[in-house]
C-alpha cells in the first residue's frame, strides 16, 4: 500500500458551489420579477386612486342598474365631458346636500319630454332605454317639453316610479336641470356586488342617434396592472422556496445514487 488515498468523483456532481452558481440567474430574474410586480401593483392602485372615487348608493332610484347599498367606482371627470346616457355623481344644494346618482338624458340645447308611446323623447326622437326595468314605461307620470339651458343637464333615475330626479324639480328656477359644474364623477362600474362595468346604452334607437356616447374609463387597464403585478410578486417570491426544494430533492437523489455504488 502506498499510503495515498484515492477520491472517487461522481459524474455530474460538481458540489454545492455549482448549484449556487447555476441558480444565480434564476435569483436575479426572481428579484426582477418581484420589483416589476411591485411597480405594476402599486402603480395600478395609485392610478386607480387618482382617477376613481368610490361611492355607496343609498337608494333604489337607479335600480335595476344600481341597487341600494351597491358600491360603485366613478371616474373623476370635468362636467364638460358629460354626454347623454352617462350615469353621473353630482351635488346640487337645491336637490340635496349629499352626492346624488342619476342618468343624464338631455344636455344643454336639447328639448326633452315624456311620453310618446311610452318612450322618452329628446329633440323629437323617441329614445329606447334598455336599462329600464322590463315592461315599465319611460316615466311614471308624463311631463311637458323642457328645453335644457346651455351648460346644464336633465337627469332621471332608472327606477322612474320612485326616483326623485329632474321631474320632481320642474317648478324650480332651473326647470329641474343641473349645472354641468355640479358633476363630480361618471360611474364606470359596480364593484360590490361584483356586477362589473356598466353597459353602455347603445342601440340604433338610443342616445347614439343624437350624438356619440362616452367611452369607458381606464378601469380595465387599472385592474389588469394590479393583477399582473400580484402574479409577478407571488411568482418571484415563490422562486426561492421552490428552488431550495428542487435542490434538496436533487441532493437526495444524488446521495442515493452514490450510496448505491
Amino acid at each position: 500500500m502506498s499510503g495515498q488515498s484515492t477520491t472517487r468523483t461522481v459524474p455530474g456532481n460538481a458540489g454545492p458551489g455549482a448549484a449556487r452558481t447555476g441558480s444565480r440567474t434564476g435569483q436575479r430574474l426572481s428579484g426582477l420579477a418581484v420589483a416589476l410586480g411591485m411597480v405594476l401593483f402599486l402603480g395600478g392602485f395609485a392610478w386607480g386612486a387618482v382617477v376613481y372615487r368610490p361611492y355607496t348608493v343609498p337608494t333604489t332610484s337607479m335600480s335595476p342598474t344600481i341597487g341600494a347599498g351597491d358600491r360603485v367606482l366613478a371616474e373623476r371627470i370635468d362636467g364638460a365631458d358629460v354626454r347623454r346616457g352617462d350615469v353621473v355623481v353630482f351635488q346640487d344644494t337645491t336637490w340635496a346636500n349629499v352626492p346624488v346618482l342619476k342618468r343624464v338624458v338631455a344636455v344643454g340645447g336639447d328639448t326633452v319630454s315624456c311620453c310618446r308611446e311610452g318612450r322618452l323623447t329628446v329633440n323629437g326622437k323617441e329614445i329606447d332605454e334598455p336599462y329600464l326595468p322590463k315592461g315599465t314605461a319611460a316615466e311614471f307620470s308624463a311631463f311637458s317639453e323642457v328645453t335644457v339651458p346651455k351648460g346644464r343637464l336633465f337627469l332621471l333615475g332608472d327606477e322612474r316610479s320612485g326616483s326623485v330626479d329632474s321631474t320632481a324639480h320642474l317648478t324650480d328656477a332651473a326647470g329641474g336641470t343641473v349645472s354641468r359644474g355640479a358633476v363630480q364623477a361618471r360611474v364606470d362600474a359596480v364593484v360590490w356586488p361584483m356586477n362589473g362595468m356598466l353597459a353602455a346604452p347603445t342601440g340604433p334607437d338610443g342616445f347614439e342617434q343624437l350624438g356619440a356616447l362616452s367611452s369607458p374609463g381606464p378601469l380595465r387597464t387599472v385592474v389588469a396592472l394590479v393583477i399582473a403585478g400580484a402574479v409577478l410578486v407571488l411568482g418571484g417570491a415563490a422562486y426561492g422556496p421552490l428552488a431550495r426544494r428542487a435542490g434538496a430533492s436533487r441532493a437526495r437523489t444524488s446521495a442515493g445514487a452514490t450510496g448505491g455504488r
